[in-house]
């Protein structure tokens, strides 16, 4: 599956659009994070906790992505992005979307 962040595919001509596509996880974190990322925070610098915690949210979004083109018969995915939103305190929802299409080379 190619997944690009661009409207086209260089080299590739799209051949069918077969539409939106995309992954959402929700997430919420736990009292250790939280432990964790307080006092990092108050220390100054990257929280670690968090962007581990992001980051796993992130890729899960992207797996269902995938899965969700796939299922539509798509070989690539084309304006592919995220979004975040606090859906209430501690629980952040994320979501991968894009436009699922059929390429070949051109």
């Amino acid at each position: 599956m190619i997944v690009a962040t661009t409207n086209d595919l260089p080299g590739h001509r799209v051949v069918r659009c077969l539409g939106v596509v995309r992954g959402i996880t929700v997430r919420s974190r736990n009292l250790v994070s939280d432990a964790i990322g307080g006092v990092q925070s108050m220390i100054g610098g990257r929280v670690g906790a968090y962007v581990k915690l992001a980051e796993a949210a992130r890729q899960e979004a992207y797996d269902d992505l995938i899965v969700h083109a796939q299922e539509l018969g798509a070989n690539a995915i084309l304006a592919m992005r995220y979004d975040a939103n606090e859906i209430m305190p501690g629980v952040t929802e994320v979501l991968a979307y894009g436009t699922a299409v059929v390429v070949e080379p051109a």
